[in-house]
C-alpha cells in the first residue's frame, strides 16, 4: 500500500535516527495515512479516500465538495 494521501499528494520523506551519542542512521517518516469514507452531497454518493489526519481536519473545516473541486482544479481524478 503506498503512503501517499490521495488529495494532497503528501508521502513519506527521509531523515535521521539521532542517538544521545549523535549517531544518524536513515529512516522514513511515515505520513498518518487514514482510509476514510465522505457523503458528497451534490453528487449523492459516498466515496473513500486515503487521506492524512491533517487533510480529514481540512476537509471538516472547508467541507469535502470545496476540498474536491480544488483538487479537480489541479488535474486529480476523484
Amino acid at each position: 500500500m503506498a503512503m501517499r494521501d490521495e488529495i494532497t499528494g503528501k508521502g513519506p520523506v527521509a531523515g535521521n535516527h539521532v542517538s544521545h551519542a549523535h549517531n544518524k542512521a536513515k529512516r522514513r517518516f511515515e505520513p498518518n495515512i487514514q482510509k476514510k469514507r465522505f457523503f458528497v452531497p451534490e453528487e449523492g454518493r459516498w466515496i473513500t479516500l486515503k487521506v492524512s489526519a491533517k487533510t480529514i481536519k481540512t476537509i471538516n473545516k472547508k467541507g469535502i465538495s470545496a476540498v474536491l473541486t480544488e483538487a479537480r482544479a489541479n488535474g486529480m481524478l476523484v
